[in-house]
C-alpha cells in the first residue's frame, strides 16, 4: 500500500519535492523541515517497492541523523525492512568492502577499522620519531579520486607530514587495519576496478538519498555517481542540503554544483528548494541571512516568528572575565527569560577551547547539568560491536525507547552474524529480553559494562575466544574508554566513572549543551552563546578560503537558536607566536543593531 500522509503534514515546497518522480537536488535553508521532507520521501519510496530484492538507501552525515530519520519513518507506520540508512563510511563497509574485500589486495586477508583515537596515537608516535618538526595536526588528510590531500598542514611541514603518513599507511597495512579515510579510498578502488559492483548495486537500489550534500567529499560523490550511472536509470536519487552550511571544506567536504553531479552520474537532476524557516524568530532569520554565501530566500514562518529576540555582540570583554559573562548570560536566559537549561547551548570553535571552560562552568553552576558530545565517558566508536551493545546495556526498557532499542538489537545481531555467529535462535525481541533481565549492581560504569558484556555472552552461548574480532573490539572499547575518562577527569568533570554519567549519554538532552561549531550543526536551541569568534579561530588560520568559511561558520552558529543569540569576541587572547587575536573580520565589519549587554543586567 502506497504511503499517504495527512493534509498539513507537508507544505507546498515539501510536497512538490517528495512527489517528484525523478531525481532531485534540493537546497534547504535552516529550519525548513528538510529532515521531514527526507523522511516522507523515504517512506513513500519504501511503500512503492515491488520486490524483496530492492532497497532504499539513505546516506546521512552522522549516526545521530540516521537514528532520528529511522525512528521517524517507523512512527509513520512504514516497514523499514528494505531500508538501509547510515553514514557513507558504514555504507561503504556494508555494501562494498565487506562483500568484495577479497578483490582488494589490502583487504583480502581480513581487516579491522581503527577509531580516531588509535589514529591519533599512531600519528603521535610517528611524529615523535620524525627527524623533522611535524605534528599530528599537520598529518590530517583525506582522499579524493586523484589521491590524498593534506587538510591544512603548515606549508613548511608538508613534505615531512607526507613522509609520516607513508609510514602510517605502511603500519596499518602491515597490521591489516583501516582508518575512516581509507574506508572511502578502498571502496572507491573496488568500484573503479570492478564495474560489476556498481552494476549489481544499481540493480538493487531503487533510491539513494543523500543528506547534507554540502559536507560530502569528492570521493563520496564519485562512489554514489558510479552506482547511479551503472543503474542505467533504474536508481534515482534525492540529494538535500544547504550550501551556506558547508563548513567541512578543510576536511574535503564541498557543495558540488547540481550540473557537475548530474554529469558525473549521467542523470537528469531537477533543482528545487525549501525556503520557509519554521525554527527561528524573524529577527534571528534576518541576522543569519546576512552571512549567506550562496543566494537564498529565507522566510520566518514558525510559531516563534514574532518573538522579541535578544541578539548581542560583545567584543570588549577580556578573556579572563569570559567565564563570568557566560555564567551571567546563562542565568539571565534561565531566570529572567524563562529558557529551559536544556534549550541553551554554549559554542566554541574547537574542543580545546571548550574543555577548560566546561570545567569552570560546571563548578560555577552546580545546580545545572551539562551535556555535550565531548562529555561521553566511554568510547563512541559507532562501528565497534561493544559500543552497540552498550546502548542496550545503558538504556532501560521504557515504552518511548522500545522502537530505538529494537533497531539497536537488530544491529547487534547483524554484527554477530557478520563475524560468523549463528543468531538464528535469537530474534531482536529475544535479545532485548536477555538484556532487560541482566542485573548488575555496581556504581562504576566501566565495571558495569564489563560484567554486562560477560553476562550477555554467557546467556547467548558465545565463546569470545573463538571470534578474535569480537575480542579485538572489546579490548579497543575499554582501552579507549579509559583514555576518555582520564581526559574528562583531567578537565575537572566530576563523577565521570559513575554509572549515572554513562546512562546520561543515551538519555534525552537534559542539561546545558557544550559543543563545537561543527558539532552543533543540525541541532537547535532556544538560546545560543558563542565565544572565541576570533580571526584565526573562526575561521581557522590555515583555511585557504577564510572569508567564505567565516561566513558559513557564523551562519551555522546564528541559525541554531530559535529565540536568543549571544556572540562574544573576547580580547586578550594571543596566538602561538604571541600576537593578539582580533575579532573575526566578517563579524567586525557587519553593521547590525545589536542589543546592548547592559540590557540584560
Amino acid at each position: 500500500m502506497v504511503f499517504v500522509w495527512q493534509n498539513g503534514d507537508l507544505n507546498e515546497e515539501q510536497t512538490d519535492a517528495v512527489l517528484h518522480d525523478g531525481s532531485i537536488f534540493l537546497a534547504a535553508c535552516p529550519g525548513s523541515g528538510k529532515t521531514r521532507a527526507l523522511t516522507y520521501k523515504i517512506a513513500l519510496e519504501l511503500s512503492k517497492l515491488e520486490s524483496d530484492r530492492h532497497w532504499v538507501v539513505a546516506i546521512t552525515y552522522t549516526h545521530r541523523a540516521a537514528e532520528e530519520i529511522g525512528e521517524r519513518i517507523e512512527k509513520l507506520g512504514v516497514s523499514t525492512d528494505r531500508l538501509w540508512i547510515g553514514t557513507i563510511h558504514s555504507f561503504c563497509l556494508d555494501w562494498i568492502i565487506r562483500p568484495y574485500a577479497i578483490y582488494h589486495d589490502h583487504l583480502a586477508n581480513g581487516f579491522r577499522v581503527i577509531d580516531q583515537l588509535e589514529t591519533d596515537d599512531i600519528l603521535t608516535e610517528l611524529c615523535q620519531q620524525s627527524p623533522n618538526f611535524v605534528r599530528p595536526l599537520d598529518c590530517r588528510y583525506y582522499f579524493t579520486t586523484a589521491g590524498f590531500q593534506l587538510e591544512g598542514a603548515n606549508p613548511n611541514r608538508r613534505a615531512a607530514a607526507t613522509a609520516v603518513l607513508q609510514r602510517y599507511w605502511d603500519r596499518l597495512q602491515k597490521h591489516r587495519q583501516l582508518d575512516f579515510e581509507m574506508i572511502l579510498s578502498c571502496a572507491h578502488d573496488l568500484i573503479a576496478s570492478k564495474p560489476s559492483i556498481s552494476v549489481l548495486l544499481g540493480s538493487l537500489f531503487r533510491y539513494i538519498l543523500v543528506d547534507e550534500y554540502q559536507d560530502t567529499k569528492e570521493i563520496q560523490y564519485a562512489i554514489v555517481a558510479a552506482i547511479l550511472r551503472a543503474s542505467a536509470g533504474n536508481t534515482r536519487t534525492f540529494i538535500v542540503g544547504d550550501p551556506n552550511q558547508a563548513i567541512y571544506g578543510s576536511l574535503g567536504g564541498y557543495a558540488m554544483a547540481r550540473p557537475e553531479f548530474a554529469a558525473r552520474a549521467g542523470i537528469d537532476l531537477a533543482e528545487k528548494s525549501l525556503s520557509n524557516n519554521y525554527r527561528s524568530s524573524e529577527r534571528i532569520v534576518g541576522y543569519f541571512s546576512n552571512y549567506c554565501v550562496a543566494p537564498a530566500v529565507i522566510a520566518a514562518v514558525g510559531k516563534d516568528r514574532d518573538y522579541g529576540s535578544f541578539i548581542s555582540f560583545d567584543r570588549e570583554i577580556n578573556h579572563q572575565e569570559l567565564d563570568d559573562e557566560i555564567v551571567r548570560l546563562i542565568r539571565h536566559n534561565i531566570e529572567t527569560l524563562g529558557i529551559s537549561p536544556h534549550e541553551i547551548c554554549v559554542v566554541g570553535p574547537q574542543w580545546v577551547q571548550l574543555a577548560a571552560i566546561t570545567r569552570r562552568l560546571v563548578a560555577a553552576l552546580p545546580e545545572y547539568n551539562f551535556d555535550g558530545p565531548g562529555m561521553a565517558p566511554f568510547s563512541r566508536d559507532q562501528d565497534n560491536i561493544w559500543f552497540k551493545v552498550s546502548r542496550l546495556a545503558l538504556t532501560r526498557p521504557e515504552p518511548q525507547m522500545f522502537v530505538r532499542r529494537m533497531r539497536w538489537a537488530g544491529e547487534v545481531l547483524e554484527h554477530f552474524r557478520s563475524v560468523g555467529i549463528d543468531t538464528s535462535k535469537n530474534s531482536r525481541r529475544d535479545l532485548l529480553r536477555h538484556c532487560n533481565q541482566i542485573e548488575i549492581l555496581v556504581d562504576d560504569g566501566l565495571e558495569y559494562l564489563e560484567l554486562f558484556f560477560d553476562e550477555l555472552l554467557l546467556v547467548l552461548g558465545i565463546d569470545i575466544a573463538l571470534f578474535p574480532s569480537l575480542d579485538d573490539h572489546r579490548k579497543a572499547f575499554f582501552e579507549r574508554s579509559r583514555i576518555q575518562i582520564e581526559r574528562l577527569e583531567n578537565a575537572g568533570v566530576q563523577a565521570v566513572s559513575n554509572i549515572a554519567m554513562f546512562r546520561r549519554v543515551f538519555a534525552a538532552r537534559s542539561g546545558i549543551t557544550i559543543s563545537t561549531i561543527h558539532g552543533v550543526k543540525g541541532a537547535e536551541f532556544d538560546t545560543v552563546i558563542a565565544f572565541a569568534l576570533l580571526e584565526g579561530m573562526v575561521p581557522h588560520f590555515a583555511d585557504p578560503k577564510a572569508l567564505d568559511s567565516a561566513k558559513k561558520l557564523i551562519y551555522v552558529i546564528a541559525s541554531r537558536p530559535r529565540k536568543n543569540l549571544h556572540l562574544i569576541a573576547e580580547v586578550g587572547r594571543v596566538n602561538g607566536i604571541g600576537e593578539p587575536y582580533e575579532t573575526t573580520n566578517i563579524l567586525a565589519e557587519h553593521i547590525f543593531g545589536y542589543d546592548l549587554i547592559e540590557a540584560i543586567d
